[in-house]
């Protein structure tokens, strides 16, 4: 696999069209304890762990991996974590771990399945309400992680109980862990240049081990030649970068109790606070109320340590005791108002360069900061980059929600289904089109997009009716077929369950449940909205896409291309058994083509006699 301009191409110079999932949802937390995020036994004993058996344990591993194949869902995001690799301690890697996922993307490998990895994280780490970094990674700056609920640091599900609320751990990353962390992770130098740990400045320390954690992964699975590449980082935040003032929230997420940056801090330090709480609504954010944080005054610091903001001179308490801001903008630089160009653009360089000292031919994918811009990209930068942005309906993701009739579009309510496809399909548009202008024309991978199956409170696991998400999952799939993207579903987890979900917040995006799994035998029981999920299209394409589309509720699919005279081989259509098991028609513009039912492949022979050719596949 390699870019050519906008597309990534196979060996014969085929334009790849790549579909595939997220392995796993429950990789984000250990194995062993059972990590999942309701359980609080023994939660806070990190450097105790194995994530060995994520995503599913190596005796399942051919019967998933099969599955994948068989649905067409055959390039994949391999989830690791940083905490996986390096838990124990710093500099400690977890080697039983790095063997068995050498021993996953092999199984892959035999199994047709292409991959990348993917560092995943969410606002920092599981202690901090998500997943990713270590544990330790908040002691090394003086944190100590048993005291986050107290002092509002982080909201995290197995210190919170059930019922934990919907959709709210992504407030964490304006919280104090988090957004403590990944101001330092970033901008360290800038920001905090008296933190140090173990006398390094402490930007230093924390990329230094991240890379070297994932230079461990890298070393394990480059000879693999179905492993292309590595993601930068899943979903990077920017802390407290570019925050204009300390005093004030921002954003549209704010959800339960929301202190400002300035309060955030002050909580940490022992200082009780009177926060606001706030709802979403369709409209936004509304503010309902204000409680009280912290009243017995509880330090987040360890004994020894100081809030890393006082230290940096951010704030101070003066002679009576009382608390004063001093730098309202400290985090308002010019460079830390452009944080992808400043500070994450900088990282992705230095970590493409640090991967490809070990792994020279690995395509990089690089994200932004969700809702936010791309870094820009020029010739100056490492070469053979991916943009992978991710992508959800809103209504569905946030509201768990689904209406043909009306979704949530970049400037509010969208009604009507077709206004609904533009809107989407305009959305997914501005990737390609900011790929176009800030990255220089690399290739664009949705590294990310995905329905909640738990709708309406769960309703179809009750009745086994899944029309909603077939419609919901629909719709989406349209938005990509109506941009020719490339794409890997979140997510596929093995051990997902109706009670459940994918074992981490309460989420519930997995096209596949044990649970609803009535026959072992049958590939397919289990999978979930398969209606819309396993659908046709073009795998490898002898010139360039100029549309593809699939009506589910006609089964008919249409491909046009523009065929590229120096390739000789075939196109590849991908035509799933599960849409017609009784057979198809096809149409052609010219030329000729083969059906292969084993494989579930259409070749198409185009002929030289046009430029634009079109296949069309009925049932």
């Amino acid at each position: 696999m390699h870019i050519e301009g906008e597309w990534l191409k196979d060996e014969q110079g085929r334009t790849l069209l790549l579909r595939g999932v997220n392995l796993g949802g429950s990789s984000k937390v250990p194995f062993r304890p059972n990590g999942a995020t309701h359980l609080r036994e023994g939660f806070f004993d990190h450097r105790n762990v194995s994530f060995v058996g994520r995503p599913f344990p190596l005796a399942e591993a051919d019967e998933h991996l099969a599955r994948l194949r068989a649905w067409g869902l055959t390039f994949v995001r391999l989830l690791v974590t940083w905490e996986a690799i390096e838990h124990a301690g710093p500099g400690i890697y977890d080697e039983e771990y790095l063997d068995y996922i050498y021993q996953v993307a092999k199984r892959a490998g035999e199994h047709g399945i292409t991959l990348f990895v993917d560092p995943h994280q969410d606002v920092w780490s599981r202690f901090s309400g998500g997943d990713g970094a270590p544990g330790w990674t908040f002691e090394a700056i003086g944190m100590d992680i048993t005291r986050f609920a107290e002092t509002g640091a982080a909201i995290v599900h197995a210190t919170h109980g059930d019922p934990f609320p919907h959709m709210i751990w992504p407030t964490n990353g304006d919280k104090l862990a988090a957004a403590t962390m990944f101001t330092l992770f970033f901008a360290g130098n800038d920001l905090a240049p008296r933190t140090l740990v173990d006398g390094v400045p402490v930007q230093e320390y924390l990329q230094r081990h991240y890379i070297a954690a994932m230079k461990q992964v890298a070393l394990r699975l480059r000879e693999l030649p179905n492993v292309v590449g590595y993601d930068v980082m899943n979903e990077p935040l920017s802390g407290y970068i570019g925050w204009e003032d300390l005093t004030a929230s921002r954003g549209i997420l704010r959800l339960g109790p929301t202190p400002t940056p300035y309060q955030a801090m002050l909580l940490g330090a022992g200082f009780p606070q009177d926060v606001d709480v706030w709802e979403m609504r369709l409209t936004g954010p509304r503010r309902t109320d204000t409680v009280r944080l912290n009243p017995k005054g509880v330090r987040v610091w360890r004994e020894g340590y100081d809030c890393v903001w006082r230290q940096n001179g951010v704030w101070d308490v003066d002679s009576h005791g009382q608390p004063h801001l001093l730098r309202p903008d400290h985090f308002a630089t010019d460079a830390a108002r452009a944080f992808a160009d400043s500070y994450l653009r900088p990282f992705a360089n230095r970590y493409a360069w640090e991967i490809r000292t070990v792994h020279p031919e690995a395509l990089i994918f690089v994200e932004g900061v969700p809702g936010g811009e791309a870094p820009s990209w020029g010739p100056e930068d490492a070469p053979g980059t991916v943009y992978a942005p991710h992508w959800y309906d809103l209504s569905v993701l946030f509201l768990r929600r689904y209406s043909p009739y009306w979704a949530i579009g970049p400037r509010g309510l969208v009604f009507g289904p077709r206004r609904i496809r533009r809107s989407f399909a305009a959305q997914l548009a501005h990737f390609k089109a900011e790929a176009a202008s800030r990255m220089g024309g690399v290739p664009v991978l949705i590294g990310e997009i995905g329905i909640s199956y738990n709708l309406a409170g769960s309703r179809a696991y009750r009745t086994g009716d899944f029309r909603a998400q077939v419609g919901a999952m629909d719709r989406s799939m349209r938005a990509l077929e109506d941009n020719l993207l490339s794409f890997t579903l979140w997510n596929y987890t093995a051990d997902n369950t109706n009670a459940r979900g994918d074992q981490w917040n309460g989420e519930d995006l997995s096209i596949f449940s044990r649970d609803q799994q009535t026959n072992p035998a049958d590939i397919n029981s289990g999978g979930r909205a398969l209606e819309a999920v396993v659908r046709p299209y073009a795998q490898r394409v002898a010139g360039e896409p100029l549309r593809m589309e699939f009506d589910l509720r006609r089964r008919v699919f249409e491909l046009e291309f523009r065929h590229d005279p120096t390739v000789t081989a075939p196109t590849e259509i991908f035509v799933p058994a599960y849409q017609y098991p009784r057979g198809y028609r096809v149409e052609v513009s010219d030329g000729s083509y083969e059906i292969k039912p084993e494989s579930q492949l259409l070749i198409y022979r185009h002929s030289g006699e046009r430029e634009v050719h079109r296949v069309r596949v009925m049932a």
